[in-house]
């Protein structure tokens, strides 16, 4: 555990990294936080500090930045009486409040979430598994074209394109669709496949109804795989760290590919933890040992989502966990 006195040059040392992506020196510290100490002590601390491992140097005459460690030892230590000042709590309030369903919700989070803390955000939809179906409908466009739209309890709404190999009259598609919404209307999404693929009627044992069955089975696996709403890819190329293309290319890489964001998050849920806070190296993923993940398990366990925050681990972190848990506020309620 760290003296008072290295915690106020630790924090200080990194609030001012945060604010200016430069290497620090002892002479900024002096002149501009009040640390009640000489300019010859906060040195012996910024020495001591680099020997713990909390602190480098980048370079031999240059100034300090933090390390994981640093950067974790501040998180834990010196940001516990600030998390639950949930400021931006307003603006998520009014969002859920202009949200029409889940998906819009979903979506317009993760823009508020990319605004207030200028870093890519991402929202985790729900698990269509623990969510149940609540109405199915069949769109006519021409008698070889159709929509199909699934509701879920939740207020997900999945859509798929459908074509016929032969023209459908509208009576036909809407046989099959009440015999759709008879089978499976209210029942959990991990029971519709089989139920489902039982054609239990004449419409749904019919040509037409096996093709419509098969395609709600494809809008289902598309829309399990499809869970991540991502917003601030630019936002994250502007900050100092990924200037480089070298550097920002292998993360851009881990964090548009869905499979590798929901194995990121994986934990997350497993933690029972409110909130996870995930700095460099901890991530596990060597593209992303240059940034820190805030993240937040949202909604009901069965059927839960995350909304998480991925910037430089330079961020703000005080601010960003802030606006994490406003938007996890205004999502769980649903």
């Amino acid at each position: 555990m760290l003296s008072d006195r290295r915690q106020r040059v630790l924090q200080a040392l990194i609030e001012e990294y945060i604010a200016n992506a430069q290497p620090v020196g002892s002479r900024t510290l002096v002149d501009r936080y009040r640390l009640g100490v000489s300019p010859a002590t906060v040195r012996n601390e910024l020495s001591v500090l680099e020997d713990e491992g909390y602190l480098t140097s980048p370079h031999t005459s240059a100034g300090r930045i933090p390390t994981d460690a640093g950067y974790r030892a501040f998180v834990d230590d010196l940001l516990e009486d600030e998390y639950g000042d949930e400021t931006q709590g307003s603006a998520f309030d009014e969002l859920r409040e202009a949200a029409s369903k889940m998906d819009d919700l979903m979506e317009k989070t993760s823009a508020a979430l990319t605004r207030l803390t200028d870093c890519l955000s991402v929202v985790l939809a729900p698990s269509l598994l623990g969510t149940a179906v609540k109405q199915v409908s069949l769109v006519s466009f021409t008698p070889r074209r159709a929509l199909m739209v699934v509701v879920t309890d939740d207020g997900q709404v999945l859509d798929r394109h459908i074509e016929f190999a032969e023209e459908v009259s509208s009576d036909e598609l809407a046989s099959v669709q009440n015999a759709l919404n008879a089978v499976l209307s209210g029942r959990p999404m991990s029971e519709v496949r089989g139920m489902a693929a039982q054609r239990t009627s004449d419409a749904l044992a019919s040509p037409l109804g096996r093709v419509v069955v098969d395609e709600l089975v494809e809008c289902l696996n598309a829309g399990e795989s499809d869970r991540a709403y991502r917003l601030g890819i630019s936002s994250l190329l502007k900050k100092p760290e990924f200037s480089n293309a070298a550097a920002a290319l292998p993360v851009l890489q881990v964090l548009e590919d869905d499979t590798v964001l929901m194995h990121l998050f994986d934990d997350v849920a497993d933690s029972g933890n409110a909130l996870e806070v995930r700095i460099g190296s901890e991530n596990g993923a060597s593209q992303l040992s240059g940034v820190s993940v805030v993240a937040a398990q949202y909604g009901p366990s069965d059927s839960s989502g995350i909304v998480a925050v991925i910037g430089p681990t330079r961020m703000d972190y005080s601010k960003v966990i802030n606006a994490v848990r406003a938007a996890r506020s205004a999502l769980g309620d649903l």
